[in-house]
């Protein structure tokens, strides 16, 4: 068995405020939830407030095999899922971001939905471990605690449904993140990727530590700080399936990044339904809930 190797970031340390109590309800409103403990048959699903002093990644496995996973712990060493366990709200517009795939990297490295504490993974297909035909540009990886549900129509979006997965983010700041490093983010802009009939939102968010993090605060913001990169980004998982011979992925809302208002109701409205899953209002299926 390959040894295991225990990281620890300074950047891992989260910290929340409170959040309101019970399951989101209101529309207008914008108060999140998240788990704390085990869900239960027959207890009421609450928001509580949470402290995450340190969070700890630990590899098994080696790098690019089948078996290679990246686990999540807190300080005393107990496994948790970044999925499930790590707060998505920080306060004041601020999110936890879990970095899967690292800028200017290839392999195609996930959270397993489908194993218990949802350990990072590179993902396969027919047995093989997939790889993007060329490096993505930015830091990618999933807000937790949200979750595109499969057999909700969006309206909004051609009435696609959900790709059964966390909410992605793309991170534009200047610094390379790491596999499992959980940032503070906040989110510019929303767009609307439609992968082969499903909605796959990618949300544009830059690192609080990011030195121009303060001079962006809205999609236009991006474009004067950061010229070219929304179109590079939508442009880049428009056409990275296509040296496979699969057709070009799709934008909705007129093939244009949403604004800051937009991508905070997505994150919104993903946490709700992350709730419900969670709270077994929703069938999970093969989704783990651990």
């Amino acid at each position: 068995m390959a040894a295991a190797r225990v990281m620890v970031s300074a950047s891992n340390n989260v910290t929340t405020s409170l959040l309101s109590k019970g399951p989101l309800r209101k529309p207008n409103s914008f108060s999140l939830c998240f788990r704390n403990g085990p869900v239960q048959k027959r207890r009421l699903f609450t928001c509580s407030a949470i402290y995450n002093p340190q969070i700890q990644t630990k590899e098994e496995g080696q790098s690019e095999t089948l078996d290679y996973r990246v686990f999540f712990s807190d300080n005393s060493g107990k496994k948790i899922s970044p999925w499930h366990d790590i707060p998505l709200h920080l306060g004041d517009g601020v999110f936890n971001f879990v970095v899967e795939i690292p800028k200017e990297s290839s392999a195609k490295m996930e959270v397993a939905t489908d194993e218990q504490y949802t350990p990072i993974k590179q993902d396969t297909k027919k047995g093989k471990l997939r790889y993007y035909p060329y490096n993505i540009h930015w830091n990618y990886g999933l807000l937790p605690q949200t979750w595109e549900d499969p057999s909700f129509a969006n309206s909004e979006v051609e009435g696609a449904f959900g790709d059964n997965d966390p909410v992605d983010v793309v991170e534009i700041g200047d610094s390379r993140g790491k596999i499992g490093h959980v940032l503070k983010v906040k989110p510019l802009a929303a767009l609307a990727m439609i992968d082969e009939g499903e909605l796959d939102w990618k949300i544009v968010a830059i690192s609080l530590d990011d030195p121009r993090a303060s001079l962006v605060n809205d999609v236009d913001d991006v474009e004067k700080h950061f010229p070219g990169t929304l179109t590079a980004i939508r442009d880049w998982f428009r056409d990275y399936k296509i040296p496979d011979g699969k057709p070009a992925n799709r934008f909705a809302l007129d093939n244009k990044p949403a604004n800051k208002d937009y991508a905070l109701k997505v994150i919104m409205e993903t946490n709700e339904s992350w709730a419900k899953l969670v709270k077994r209002s929703i069938s999970a299926g093969e989704l783990s809930l651990v």
